[in-house]
């Protein structure tokens, strides 16, 4: 599983609840994203917004921030996003009670 984090300055026009309303708006389109597991959308008191995403692997994830999407975000906040990208390791899930192992450790080759 891939772990994307995506950040954006929002302009001053862009407060908590006008950004909280797009978010709300735009939601349900994501269930249409390839690969996508889920997304947590976020806002902060610093004026960044953005979110969290799960994804199947990192080539969906990068056809994904490479089509319009990108344009979408560059459109309505005038800058383009900082991606970061994470190789998800586990997951701890307290409301179902379970923690899976995502990842396996890499067999490294020892021939000389």
């Amino acid at each position: 599983m891939i772990i994307a984090i995506v950040r954006y300055k929002l302009p001053p026009s862009i407060d908590y609840n006008a950004c909280l309303a797009h978010f709300i708006k735009i939601a349900p389109g994501f269930r249409e994203a390839k690969g996508l597991i889920s997304k947590h959308f976020f806002w902060g008191e610093n004026g960044i917004a953005g979110g969290v995403y799960h994804w199947k692997t990192l080539e969906e994830a990068k056809a994904f921030y490479g089509g319009p999407w990108l344009q979408g975000i560059v459109d309505r906040y005038g800058v383009k996003p900082d991606i970061e990208y994470y190789t998800a390791f586990a997951v701890t899930d307290n409301e179902k009670g379970t923690v899976t192992v995502l990842e396996q450790p890499r067999v490294t080759s020892t021939a000389g």
